[in-house]
């Protein structure tokens, strides 16, 4: 299976510019690909109250989540901890949160590359490609 970094999403309070909203979760979250460390924050309505004895949903809610790239959301998730979703956020494709080795992973199964949450801002690898340029 294909897996590639895309971000790090982190829980905030605060309003962030350029927020976009996630129905499905009841969040506000920024672009990942506008910042130039990959961080998408990710602002709740209301923070939810998960009994700690929930392990995986409780980290979902407190703790930053690396979050990948894949080819195939289904296969990636299969025997997994499944602690949110699949659902599809936005035009660009389907998530899905699990909860692996103590942390909280996200994978996504991009259908286009080329938004988020419909603002044009095509998808580009971080840092240096295996080229060794730039880009």
């Amino acid at each position: 299976m294909y897996r590639e970094f895309d971000h790090i999403g982190i829980i905030t309070t605060e309003a962030h510019p350029g927020e976009s909203w996630v129905p499905q979760t009841r969040v506000w979250v920024t672009n990942p690909r506008l910042h130039p460390q990959r961080i998408e924050y990710i602002r709740p309505l209301e923070m939810p109250h998960i009994d700690p004895k929930q392990v995986g949903l409780w980290k979902l809610w407190h703790l930053p989540h690396i979050a990948y790239r894949v080819d195939n959301l289904d296969e990636a998730i299969r025997g997994e901890e499944l602690v949110l979703g699949p659902f599809e956020p936005a035009e660009f494709g389907r998530v899905a949160f699990i909860h692996k080795e103590g942390a909280i992973i996200e994978y996504i199964e991009y259908t286009t590359l080329e938004t988020w949450f419909g603002q044009p801002t095509p998808w580009r690898p971080a840092g240096p490609t295996s080229a060794g340029s730039d880009s």
